[in-house]
């Protein structure tokens, strides 16, 4: 039985914790590999009674209370009775939570992390995605933030200021493979002065809720924000995203999600009268080109396989020079089969069970049945890695196809699949290398997704032509890790079926704020201003 108690959240709304319509619990990652029936069974067992002695299961990890649509409300209302007040708080003050929210997460690293395996993430991803966190708030990045926020000029007898404001109340959906790192970026919004109300999402809420209520609520007590500034429910999706679009205190959601509905729901916004911040399906794309660093382009390559492909901003696709195709596609078959499955706590593991695993089927044979070369992988496994009908991973998949022209027909190429499944795509022909340059560019281009791109090159013409000429996506990387984060630049966001006809690098304290400009004069003439001296 459980030696610590276990994790029970309330609804936190208005800086109190309510009551809510009930409970979802969370079980562990290792318990849903170890006994699933079991696992699911004391789930639907402690939902109907949760004073079941099944509460003190070593499986069950925590509690999360369900918001009605009256606890939604409520928190929009707490929201928007905050955001005055906390908006007219000096920027200073407010980037100071950035520093704070940083080094609470260095000081409680360990529980961010083992929150994470419990849902699920393999510890080493776990620690990649508290690496994001620590680049997002890193001093560099929130310095170049601060720039961005508010800029003084000199004018003659006049101050000039160029300032984002911020946009009032942000409700955030963050999605179920990342919940909590996503909810994170809502950090950033309450740094811009907005208020904000995070939904932790219903099946996997509970890494969410104690980020919210146990380390980003005290720090917001510690600044002095008023209560109310942030509010956290566990909640359906469908019942709360009406209400917020339904509802006029709420200013702009950020939404995390697939493209297709993403895309409807920014449709729906729109008509509502508010801003929709979307990040949506990646795609990605890697060019390696005839000079690259062959292990170093595959290392990054592999990292499509990580979380079992199911992280947006992995790798999707690979453009490869037909000089060297056969020895980069050798490299990433070995690379491939490094990548492994296990318990999420086993340092080695990259791998994550997929439970829904029939479409990786069909796009895979859909592939091959179009002439795509199956190079390895394709197979379910189980946990110990050996090959099984009933595996609940999938055993990373590298398939060749051939022809520029013909990959655009290839499902596994024009879109994100979200499955450890790799096409490599050789160019046929013997088109001369500036026409293969050429080509490379405009299919990178010509992409409808846009989160990342990588260049894998040492030949300056071509490095110089990618930067100059790429203008999908809000990232490009050359000759480094794809899915690595740095300070300044963006960690999310891009263009196309990513982040919709507002698509860009998605910086959220820019993202939920408005540029305003002011002029401060003194001793001017308003004739004179207007037609001169």
């Amino acid at each position: 039985m459980r030696e610590e108690p276990m994790h029970s959240y309330k609804l936190y709304i208005a800086g109190k914790d309510v009551d809510g319509d009930g409970w979802v619990y969370t079980v562990s990652s290792r318990s849903l590999l170890e006994d699933v029936f079991t696992s699911v069974g004391l789930k639907r067992e402690l939902e109907r009674d949760p004073d079941s002695d099944s509460a003190g299961h070593p499986y069950i990890a925590g509690r999360c209370a369900i918001a009605g649509d009256g606890a939604i409300d409520l928190a929009t209302e707490a929201a928007a009775a905050a955001a005055p007040g906390w908006a007219a708080v000096p920027l200073e003050r407010r980037m100071r939570l950035g520093t704070l929210f940083r080094e609470e997460l260095i000081r409680r690293q360990d529980e961010f992390v083992a929150m994470l395996v419990t849902e699920a993430h393999p510890v080493r991803l776990a620690r990649w995605e508290l690496s994001c966190l620590l680049q997002v708030f890193s001093e560099e990045s929130l310095e170049w933030y601060g720039s961005q926020m508010h800029t003084e000029f000199a004018h003659g007898d006049r101050r000039l200021i160029v300032r984002r404001q911020p946009d009032g109340v942000v409700a955030f959906n963050p999605p179920q493979n990342a919940p909590a790192p996503s909810a994170a970026l809502a950090v950033l919004a309450l740094m811009s002065g907005n208020s904000v109300i995070v939904r932790a999402p219903r099946s996997i809420a509970l890494s969410t809720m104690w980020l919210m209520r146990d380390v980003v609520g005290p720090l917001l007590d510690e600044v002095g924000a008023p209560p109310g500034v942030l509010n956290a429910v566990c909640s359906n999706p469908r019942q709360t995203i009406d209400r917020w679009l339904a509802d006029p205190l709420i200013d702009d959601i950020f939404y995390i999600g697939g493209s297709q509905e993403g895309l409807r729901f920014q449709e729906r916004c729109v008509a509502a009268g508010k801003k929709p911040i979307l990040e949506l399906a990646g795609n990605d794309g890697i060019v390696v080109w005839e000079d690259a660093d062959i292990p170093k382009a595959a290392e990054a390559i592999s990292e499509a396989f990580y979380g079992s492909g199911q992280i947006c901003m992995v790798p999707n696709y690979v453009l490869a020079h037909p000089a060297i195709a056969d020895r980069l596609i050798a490299e990433v078959a070995e690379r491939a089969a490094e990548v492994r499955p296990g318990y999420p706590e086993d340092e080695e593991v990259l791998l994550s069970p997929v439970r829904r695993s029939e479409r990786f089927f069909t796009l895979l044979q859909g592939a091959l049945d179009q002439g795509a070369e199956l190079v390895t992988g394709g197979h379910r496994t189980e946990l110990d890695g050996t090959e099984s009908e009933t595996g609940v991973f999938l055993q990373p998949t590298v398939v060749r196809v051939d022809g520029l022209v013909a990959a655009r027909g290839f499902d596994i190429v024009r879109h994100e699949t979200f499955f450890p499944l790799l096409p490599i795509v050789v160019p046929d022909g013997t088109t001369d290398d500036a026409e293969l340059l050429e080509a490379f560019v405009g299919f990178v281009n010509a992409n409808e997704y846009g989160l990342r791109n990588s260049v894998w090159a040492t030949s300056h013409t071509v490095i110089d032509t990618f930067v100059q000429r790429v203008v999908n996506g809000g990232l490009l990387k050359v000759n480094d890790s794809h899915i690595g984060f740095l300070p300044y630049l963006p960690s999310h966001g891009g263009t196309g079926l990513t982040g919709g006809v507002f698509g860009e690098a998605n910086y959220p304290m820019l993202k939920t704020s408005h540029v305003q400009g002011v002029s401060i004069a003194r001793g001017i003439s308003p004739r004179d201003a207007v037609f001169g001296s």
